[in-house]
């Protein structure tokens, strides 16, 4: 699946935030969300490219996608399980 044709119910910008903001930030947007939507994390953290799939996994969400944009962030996309 390409990254550019998945449409987010949501955006979270997470750039310039700290372990472990990122996560906390993305756990309560997907709190507040219905399942199956999704949910478009931007972050530069480099912890979160363990964090965010390793939660994904772990607590019944999809991760549908990460890629590095040019700009130096990363896209997470996350399918609310």
């Amino acid at each position: 699946m390409s990254m550019n044709t998945i449409k987010p119910d949501e955006i979270l910008d997470a750039k310039g935030l700290s372990c472990p903001m990122p996560l906390l930030k993305t756990k309560k947007a997907l709190k507040g969300m219905d399942s199956g939507q999704i949910l478009e994390v931007l972050g530069t953290d480099p912890g979160s490219k363990n964090d965010i799939p390793d939660f994904c996994k772990k607590g019944g969400n999809e991760l549908l996608g990460m890629e590095d944009h040019p700009d130096g962030y990363t896209r997470y996309f996350i399918k609310k399980g």
